[in-house]
């Protein structure tokens, strides 16, 4: 039996694709294909997602292909799958979970805590921008869009002094290496669902039980947490939004960002890990409040 898995065409969407392609296979006894798809969101690399309709921009086509029965299942990065998901899909299941920090890309080995006065960092994120202007005000932010290998030749070519990329992509595509400096999660928060992988499939796909078995439990606690706080304050990526989230024993720990009137507004909530859904809800009211 062989399960065809509806991805992206980037290098990295596809190496996400193998990894649960891989996990079928060992676990399941499944041989897997991909279908590849390009997507409105990486068509249009000269604007910024929030200009353009936001994350959903990299998942509608893939959708598609599932409502066409093109594909079994498609594997997504949580943090371009929108909170709203129509109803006839679902997240069936997120794997364990990689990374969830950022980091810092060195265009010569300098160290983020060394860059010279008003050095110049390549964000499109939001988030990222704003946290590098409380860190260090003096630096100059500029966008850059693109895959990863086509951001570090932007940062060459453009002479950038470095970009901010996810820990997680980077570990994916077996480049750790060319990491300089690892933000802490609890300070530099993370986008919801960072690091995490998500399978969707039609709510009836006939492979559903296949898929639920590589849920990962703590991952989807963490992201559905993570989640709810993000749909609770309607935040996408026009928004300012972070959040940590860590599973102790029975507990859950959140941390979560938010920008209300102009102010980032930072809160952090615990509770039991069987209210992860509520916990998101009641931090996002505490920041909204506060």
């Amino acid at each position: 039996m062989e399960i065809v898995i509806a991805t992206r065409k980037s290098i990295l969407a596809q190496v996400q694709a193998d990894k649960v392609g891989k996990l079928l296979e060992e676990k399941r006894n499944l041989d897997y294909k991909k279908l590849l798809i390009v997507t409105e969101g990486d068509r249009r690399l000269d604007v910024s997602l929030n200009k353009i309709g936001g994350k959903g921009l990299f998942v509608k086509e893939i959708e598609y292909a599932l409502i066409r029965l093109e594909a079994d299942c498609a594997v997504h990065s949580m943090k371009d799958v929108p909170y709203a998901l129509s109803s006839e899909f679902e997240i069936v299941a997120i794997p364990e979970r990689e990374d969830i920090r950022d980091c810092f890309i060195s265009a010569d080995g300098t160290h983020f805590d060394d860059l010279k006065q008003g050095a110049t960092v390549g964000t499109s994120s939001i988030r990222r921008a704003s946290f590098l202007k409380m860190m260090r005000p003096d630096l100059n932010i500029v966008p850059i869009r693109g895959n990863v290998q086509t951001r570090l030749d932007k940062m060459k070519k453009e002479g950038m002094d470095g970009i901010i990329l996810a820990a997680a992509g980077l570990k994916r595509l077996d480049m750790e290496e060319i990491i300089t400096d690892y933000f802490d999660p609890k300070t530099f928060l993370p986008a919801i669902g960072q690091g995490a992988l998500g399978i969707e499939c039609l709510k009836e796909s006939k492979y559903r039980d296949e898929f639920k078995a590589l849920d990962c439990k703590d991952s989807r606690v963490t992201v559905e947490a993570e989640r709810s706080f993000m749909t609770a304050l309607n935040g996408d990526c026009h928004s300012l939004i972070g959040a940590y989230s860590e599973v102790i024993g029975d507990k859950l720990y959140m941390i979560g960002a938010y920008e209300v009137n102009g102010k980032i507004v930072r809160k952090e909530i615990q509770g039991n890990v069987k209210d992860n859904k509520e916990l998101g809800i009641k931090l996002a009211e505490k920041i909204l409040s506060h």
